[in-house]
């Protein structure tokens, strides 16, 4: 083999080595950006959605505690007629029985405790002391129930009382299915940060590359809560007439969405 032979092979396989080198550095290069895109050389944005929905469910609670001696039998079906006719009467009210849950039902019993004399010299009691003893039993039950006709809020918390409930709450307005609303929310949060994006690359003088991810944080709306927290507001107190029923006002729920959108730089 002559020796220009010899050179021209050696140039030819320097060649080949180089680039394979540069193709093996370019794939490394593609390789890395597609399992950490562009994360030493991007920008995040965030930005708020919000959308306005009228409520179309309140909840309200009642319960009916029913307190007395230590026939027990008793106490219980006194209380048990009293939440079943307050139930009833709601659902003569148009509201679902799916739409109607018991919430606690507990039975409780009252004691009588003895002072009996101490003497802390000898560390003991002067006489022997009884333990204590039920004297009574205190019977409860709460109702949780939904009602979708607003213009029956209001009757039915002065009915239930009127049918025996001690104490009610609410009503604790809301939106049923939030699906939409959220949705509605989380566009215009995406549309915030996008423009965001763009003021931000503008301002810094590159450009806007792919998308590399968005995350969004859990959705939360402002509601409100009314509370009633005395029965004699509806005539519990002894007065015979019955006042009459609340206007209730439902308002509107506020959703808010936050989204953070993460850019590659170009």
């Amino acid at each position: 083999m002559t020796k220009n032979i010899k050179d021209y092979l050696v140039v030819a396989i320097i060649v080949t080595l180089v680039a394979a080198s540069y193709g093996i550095v370019r794939f490394a290069g593609t390789y890395s950006r597609s399992i950490q895109p562009g994360a030493y050389r991007s920008f995040s944005v965030s930005a708020e959605g919000k959308a306005v929905a009228i409520p179309d469910v309140a909840t309200i609670s009642f319960t009916v505690l029913t307190e007395g001696g230590t026939d027990l039998g008793a106490l219980q079906t006194e209380n048990t007629e009293k939440a079943n006719d307050a139930i009833a009467f709601v659902k003569e009210e148009g509201v679902a029985a799916k739409d109607i849950e018991t919430q606690n039902y507990s039975v409780t019993p009252r004691y009588q405790h003895y002072s009996c004399s101490y003497d802390y010299s000898s560390d003991r009691s002067v006489e022997p002391c009884p333990p204590p003893v039920i004297v009574g039993y205190t019977v409860n039950q709460t109702v949780s129930v939904k009602v979708r006709d607003f213009d029956k809020i209001g009757a039915i918390l002065a009915g239930v009382v009127d049918r025996g409930a001690n104490t009610v709450s609410g009503p604790s307005f809301a939106v049923d299915d939030p699906t939409e609303i959220e949705a509605q929310a989380r566009a215009e949060a995406v549309q915030k940060a996008k423009a965001q994006a763009r003021e931000v690359a503008r301002a810094g003088g590159f450009s806007i590359g792919r998308l590399i991810s968005i995350e969004e944080s859990t959705p939360y709306y402002y509601g409100r809560d009314m509370k009633l927290e005395s029965a004699t507001a509806y005539g519990m107190g002894g007065d015979s007439a019955a006042p009459p029923a609340p206007a209730i006002e439902p308002g509107s729920d506020e959703f808010i969405v936050r989204m953070y959108l993460r850019y590659e730089i170009r």
